[in-house]
């Protein structure tokens, strides 16, 4: 790993999102996109708070599978498979986790039923 922040999305999302819009922000060690819960995702994983996202508050969103992460999210991780959960709760510890809330186009096409729902109507903006 560089020491350049670095773009992440999850290979299983479709989205209209302006990847263009992520800039690393002084001070943060991430910076999360989160989308309205979706049916398959009731309750959410994070609330946002004056634009830092937190574990307690409502209303909870859903991580869209997009963010922006330094170097500085990773220090201790070993090479390898290791879940992001943990990181994340750590950078949320320590105020350095910033998000937005995202409304245009986005789907979970985790399942070949989700995937199924793309070829139906068109999301729109």
């Amino acid at each position: 790993m560089g020491p350049a922040p670095f773009l992440l999305v999850n290979g299983d999302v479709f989205t209209g999102y302006d990847l263009g819009r992520l800039v690393p922000e002084p001070g943060m060690q991430a910076h999360l996109v989160l989308v309205p819960n979706p049916p398959h995702h009731p309750e959410g994983d994070f609330a946002l708070d004056q634009g830092l996202v937190t574990l307690k508050g409502k209303p909870r969103y859903t991580y869209a599978g997009i963010g922006l992460y330094t170097p500085k999210l990773f220090a201790g991780c070993r090479d390898g498979k290791f879940p992001l959960l943990p990181l994340l709760h750590r950078a949320i510890a320590a105020g350095q986790l910033r998000g937005e809330l995202y409304s245009g186009p986005w789907a979970d096409v985790g399942s070949p039923e989700r995937l199924a729902m793309l070829n139906g109507p068109a999301l729109e903006d």
